[in-house]
């Protein structure tokens, strides 16, 4: 939950009594919202944007919106960490001093259980991790730094054993390089775990997905072009803009002039880009590959709102139809927002 709804926090959803989880049951829980942080205020910051700039560097990283914070924990037991990134654009690396964590979950998905020293987590995902308290008796340093920037922000918080009388001490461990593809490397480790839970009678959804075949594909090209001399960001040449009348009233009355559903095309067109009401027309129970070809020098998230997918394949350069030969069709995961 964000401020502005009036609370904050995170929203954590357990499995059902009847259905087991695929590893033993945690002693404990700690959510951890990390994200980067603007001293400026929201509205300024919308304003900037609306002028036609970008936004400044973040003035910080917060772990659930504190500079300092503590978890405690029993020597010995094991606790589940789970970890969101709630910031605005910048995506962080995850570790703890002198531990290991065993990923369980990713968005809802169980997956292959391997051991990492560190996790990047981007803009608007989340992951759980499994850790067990199993070093001397002390404090630790829980460390998230930022990633993909020239200028490293890094977060600290405290692990602390119950049972420990010294304060944690010795250099923050150390994150990864700047490089993008140790990250992507390390998200085609994410795998689904296929023997947990049970299999979902959808013939689209489950252990199904890899053998339907798609019924159209859909190339989505970022860009951030002047537009009226303003910096605008733009998905196949067309920045969005909002209608007055909200969409789904104006679909559901067939009130003209509103949007057009050719104001977009479902591949980049290459001409100029423009503003518009962009809407892109899909059928009932059409199964789509789309593509996010990003041709920026920025990370970017995107975000299918109300709706999981599958993440195939990631790679460098454009995509072309030979890329599918490198998708994982068996055990990938389904996400909520991918870079």
């Amino acid at each position: 939950m964000h401020r502005a709804a009036g609370g904050y926090g995170g929203i954590n959803i357990y499995q059902r009594p009847r259905i087991p989880i695929p590893y033993p049951i945690q002693d404990g829980d700690f959510t951890l919202l990390i994200g980067d942080w603007f001293k400026t205020n929201h509205k300024i910051l919308r304003q900037t944007l609306d002028s036609g700039k970008s936004l400044p560097f973040p003035d910080g990283v917060l772990i659930n919106g504190q500079g300092h914070t503590t978890f405690n924990g029993d020597q010995g037991k094991t606790y589940m960490f789970r970890i969101s990134n709630v910031g605005l654009s910048t995506s962080f690396n995850f570790r703890i001093q002198g531990h290991t964590m065993k990923l369980v979950e990713v968005e809802g998905s169980h997956t292959i259980q391997n051991i990492y020293d560190s996790l990047d987590v981007h803009v608007g995902q989340s992951v759980s991790v499994l850790v067990t308290l199993n070093q001397p008796p002390k404090d630790y340093y829980i460390v998230a730094s930022t990633r993909f920037t020239k200028n490293v922000l890094t977060a600290t918080a405290i692990l602390h054993y119950t049972n420990s009388h010294s304060p944690a001490s010795g250099p923050l461990p150390t994150g990864p390089t700047y490089e993008i593809h140790w990250s992507m490397k390390q998200a085609r480790t994410f795998r689904w775990n296929l023997t947990a839970n049970a299999a979902r009678p959808n013939p689209q959804g489950s252990f199904h997905y890899g053998k339907i075949n798609t019924t159209r594909t859909i190339v989505l090209a970022n860009s951030a072009p002047l537009i009226n001399g303003k910096l605008r960001y733009a998905v196949n040449g067309i920045s969005y803009v909002n209608s007055d009348t909200p969409l789904k009233l104006a679909d559901y009355f067939n009130i003209p002039g509103i949007f057009s559903v050719n104001s977009i095309q479902s591949v980049p067109s290459g001409g100029a880009s423009s503003v518009a009401t962009s809407v892109m027309q899909v059928n009932l129970h059409e199964y789509i590959e789309v593509v996010f070809q990003n041709n920026e020098k920025t990370m970017q998230s995107w975000h299918l709102d109300g709706y999981d997918f599958w993440v195939v394949g990631y790679g460098s350069g454009q995509w072309a139809a030979e890329k599918r030969r490198t998708y994982n069709l068996a055990d990938t995961l389904t996400r909520h927002t991918a870079q």
